[in-house]
């Protein structure tokens, strides 16, 4: 997997939150785009089938790309195709306002909206459909904990990224802190590569990112992720899942899409891109695999 985008310009500061309908006019804007408003005309009774993939996909090798949309037009009998959106938000709002048969989201997202969206399937990674979240720092760092961490420049993944911001900022609501008060500055890379790229170049004394990625960076670009050391490894937490609208399940391009993911490990093609991936496979996990992530939403809520 190769083609690590440059890191893109970073805002400070600034997590606004867009209101619901906000979110979905946003959502609505967007199919101004040419390709998605082509895509919008075809019912679910035409083979196209639009599948969206934010930051948390981790590679955007182009045939690592190619290698997904070919299995899964294969494995679903569809025409496939891949939207790729800069932020979560973006994809989260086409997939709530049935704009994508389904994406490739983080859990957050996937709470929030839980009751417009229903699960696919979740990527198994080693032996679970869990990850962690890791607070890391520059590899030659004397830090010791997250209070070490007091007045950094903090890089942040995405708005709307558990691993990459709600959790590092529940760690600091359970201190009575904000990541405002705490940290110096923050900015958002909206990549967790980005994150890693960020750090181990010291635009940022530390960051929030996707365990996963970071793990998986380590055995493709070890000469980057060996700049940068994890400082914190968080609670487990459901793995950013495939979702797709609710008002999607049980119609035939639901359950298609469904066993494509499930039976992923049982095709060569599927294998090959799991290898890539470093994913054990894709399970068919419970809602409730998610409650961590819902109950750090709640904890932000009240005392963030």
């Amino acid at each position: 997997m190769k083609g690590i985008e440059d890191i893109p310009d970073c805002r400070p500061g600034g997590h606004a939150r867009l209101g619901r309908r906000c979110f979905i006019g946003g959502a609505l804007s967007l199919l101004s785009m040419p390709a998605l408003a082509a895509a919008a005309a075809n019912s679910l009774e035409k083979p196209v089938l639009r599948f969206g993939l934010t930051p948390v996909f981790l590679s955007n090798d182009l045939e690592v790309l190619d290698e997904l949309k070919n299995y899964l037009a294969n494995a679903t009998g569809h025409e496939v195709q891949l939207v790729t959106q800069r932020t979560y938000q973006e994809v989260t709002a086409l997939l709530v306002a049935g704009n994508l048969e389904a994406a490739w989201i983080c859990g957050y997202p996937y709470r929030k909206f839980q009751d417009e969206l229903v699960l696919v399937a979740t990527p198994s990674w080693r032996g679970q459909p869990l990850y962690q979240s890791y607070l890391i720092v520059g590899a030659d760092r004397g830090a010791s904990s997250l209070d070490d961490c007091r007045g950094d420049i903090h890089a942040f993944s995405d708005p709307d990224s558990n691993s990459g911001y709600l959790v590092t900022k529940a760690y600091l609501a359970q201190r009575h802190l904000s990541e405002d008060t705490f940290f110096r500055k923050t900015f958002f890379t909206y990549g967790h590569r980005n994150v890693i790229r960020a750090v181990a170049a010291g635009l940022a004394n530390s960051g929030s990112v996707d365990g996963y990625v970071w793990e998986v960076m380590k055995s493709i670009e070890p000469d980057l992720v060996s700049r940068t050391k994890v400082l914190v490894k968080s609670d487990w937490y459901g793995f950013p899942p495939i979702a797709a609208p609710a008002r999607l399940k049980g119609t035939a391009a639901f359950e298609r899409l469904r066993s494509a993911f499930l039976g992923m490990v049982s095709d060569p093609v599927g294998r090959s891109l799991l290898g890539r991936l470093q994913l054990d496979g894709f399970v068919d996990a419970p809602p409730s695999t998610f409650d961590g992530i819902a109950a750090n939403i709640e904890l932000v809520r009240r005392l963030g």
